[in-house]
C-alpha cells in the first residue's frame, strides 16, 4: 500500500523552531541516498527549500523529504543571483498577501531557522520601502492599487507631486509624473542567500535529505478520475506519477519512487513538465508548464554625487529601476528588457552596453546626479518566467495528481519564498492552499488561457 503524504501530514501541526548554522553545504552521498521518499521535492533554490522546510516542520520524521538540486553551489540559482527585495506593492490581492506573509516570516527568521547549538541566520532586512510612480493616464488605476493594498493591511503612503518633491529633492518627476506610492517599514532589501542557507540547514536538521542530481526521466501509472480535473476543457484519464530518473553529477543514473512531486525548479520547471509529457499530449496534457528561463541583468554603481540619505527602491514607468546599496554612494541598478530586446538565455553574461544605451540614461533623467557615476559591477540571473501572466502558478496538476506546482514568479520567488512553502505544505497535506486562498493561481487558469496580470506595477 502506499502512502500518501497528505494522509501522513494530516494529524500533525507547526512547532516552534529551534536553531541554524550557516555552515559549508553538504548533499547526501550516494550510498546514503533514498530509493523512495514520500514527498521528492525537484529544485533547491529559495522556493522548493522553503517548502521542504515546511512539511518536515509540520510532520516531523513521519514525513520523508528528498529534494532535487543539480547545482549544490547555487551558480546559476536564481535565489543567489537576485538583488533580495521584498515590497507589499501589488495589484493582485494574493501577491500583496503572500509579500506580507514572507515579510513576517523574515522578521522572525533568526528564530524560525535557528538550529540547536548554531549562530542563527541573520538576513540582514534594510527597511528602504519602494517607491512606484504614475503617469496621468495611469493615476486611476495606482488609485486603485493603493486601496486594495491598504485594505488588505499594506504599509504603504500616497504622495502627490509636491509631497514627492519635498521628500526626494534629488529626483526629476516633471509633468509626467501624476502621483506614487512609498512602502515604509515592511519593504525593503535582504541578504536572498543568507535566507536560502537558513532554509535548507533547518530542512536538513528536520530531515530533509538534499542530493546532488538532475531529474532525466519521469514514470507514471494511469488511475480513475478522482474528480480533480474540473478546470480542464477536454479532461485527460488521471495520472500517478511513481518514480524519478536522476543522472548524479559523475553521470551515474538512479531512480526514486515517491508519493508526491514537488515542482519547485525555477526557470527551468517547463522542462520538468516535459519530462512527464505536458505540451506533447492530447486534452489537458496538450498544454505545457509556460516556464522558461529569462535573463535579467543588474548593474553594481559608484555614483559619488547619487542621493543616498532615504533613497528607497526606485520603480519608474519606464520599466527602470535603482535601488540603495548598503554602501554610501552605490547603487544597484537595472532594467526590464522590452519583448523584442529580451537576451539569450543561453548563458548569464552581462551586456554592459545594455547599460549605457537602456538604463543610465533614465537614470540620468530621473536624477542629475547619476550623470556622473561609473559601473563597478554586473551579474546576470534567470527569472522562472510565466509566460502566460508573469504570476505564480501552485496547485496540483490536473492530470497528474500527485504532482504540486510552485513556479511562475517571475521574479517575485524570492520575496515570497518563506509564504509559497507553506502553501505548499498546505496543497500537499490539505488539498489547497487555506492560509491565503491561492486557487485563482492553480493550473486552470493555464488550461483556460485565463491570464491574471499585475497591472502598473511589475
Amino acid at each position: 500500500m502506499i502512502r500518501t503524504a497528505a494522509s501522513l501530514l494530516a494529524p500533525h501541526r507547526a512547532r516552534p523552531g529551534v536553531g541554524c548554522p550557516l555552515r559549508r553545504l553538504a548533499s547526501a552521498p550516494p550510498s546514503a541516498w533514498p530509493r523512495s521518499c514520500d514527498v521528492l521535492v525537484v529544485g533547491g533554490g529559495a522556493v522548493g527549500s522553503s517548502s521542504a522546510y515546511h512539511l518536515k516542520q509540520r510532520a516531523g520524521g513521519e514525513l520523508s523529504v528528498a529534494v532535487l538540486e543539480p547545482d549544490p553551489a547555487y551558480t546559476k540559482a536564481s535565489t543567489v543571483l537576485s538583488c533580495g527585495n521584498i515590497r507589499q506593492q501589488f495589484s493582485v490581492a494574493e501577491n500583496i498577501q503572500l509579500s506580507m506573509s514572507s515579510f513576517k516570516f523574515l522578521r522572525r527568521a533568526n528564530e524560525l531557522l535557528a538550529v540547536d547549538g548554531q549562530e542563527p541566520p541573520d538576513v540582514g532586512f534594510i527597511p528602504c520601502g519602494y517607491l512606484f510612480l504614475a503617469t496621468p493616464e495611469g493615476l486611476e488605476q495606482m488609485k486603485e492599487n493603493y486601496e486594495l493594498q491598504t485594505s488588505l493591511g499594506a504599509e504603504v503612503a500616497w504622495l502627490w507631486p509636491r509631497q514627492l518633491r519635498q521628500r526626494y529633492p534629488w529626483l526629476a518627476f516633471g509633468k509626467n509624473v501624476a502621483a506614487g506610492v512609498v512602502g515604509t517599514n515592511n519593504e525593503g532589501r535582504f541578504d536572498p542567500w543568507t535566507l536560502l542557507l537558513g532554509l535548507r540547514r533547518k530542512a536538513e536538521s528536520l530531515g530533509a535529505v538534499y542530493l546532488p542530481a538532475r531529474l532525466t526521466g519521469l514514470q507514471y501509472r494511469s488511475q480513475e478520475h478522482d474528480g480533480r480535473d474540473t478546470a480542464a476543457p477536454d479532461a485527460a484519464p488521471a495520472r500517478t506519477l511513481t518514480t524519478a530518473m536522476v543522472r548524479l553529477r559523475d553521470g551515474e543514473e538512479r531512480e526514486i519512487s515517491f508519493s508526491t512531486l514537488v515542482v519547485a525548479a525555477g526557470a527551468w520547471s517547463g522542462e520538468v513538465g516535459r519530462l512527464a509529457g505536458l505540451g506533447t499530449g492530447e486534452g489537458a496534457l496538450a498544454t505545457p508548464i509556460p516556464v522558461e528561463p529569462r535573463k535579467r541583468y543588474f548593474y553594481h554603481v559608484h555614483a559619488p554625487d547619487g542621493p543616498w540619505e532615504g533613497c528607497p527602491v526606485f520603480n519608474d514607468y519606464t520599466g527602470m529601476t535603482f535601488m540603495p546599496d548598503p554602501r554610501p554612494q552605490h547603487f544597484v541598478a537595472g532594467r526590464s528588457p522590452r519583448e523584442e530586446e529580451e537576451p539569450d538565455a543561453g548563458d548569464l553574461e552581462v551586456d554592459y552596453d545594455f547599460f549605457d544605451t537602456h538604463v543610465w540614461p533614465l537614470m540620468a533623467e530621473r536624477s542629475p546626479s547619476f550623470g556622473n557615476l561609473k559601473v563597478k559591477s554586473a551579474w546576470a540571473g534567470y527569472y522562472d518566467y510565466n509566460a502566460l501572466d508573469q504570476n505564480l502558478i501552485i496547485g496540483f496538476h490536473p492530470v497528474y495528481t500527485n504532482m504540486c506546482l510552485a513556479t511562475g514568479m517571475s521574479g517575485h520567488g524570492i520575496q515570497q519564498s518563506p509564504a509559497i512553502g507553506r502553501a505548499v505544505m498546505e496543497c500537499v497535506a490539505d488539498g489547497r492552499s487555506h492560509s491565503i486562498n491561492l486557487d485563482r493561481f492553480g493550473f486552470g487558469r493555464i488550461l483556460n488561457r485565463q491570464p491574471l496580470k499585475e497591472k502598473l506595477v511589475m
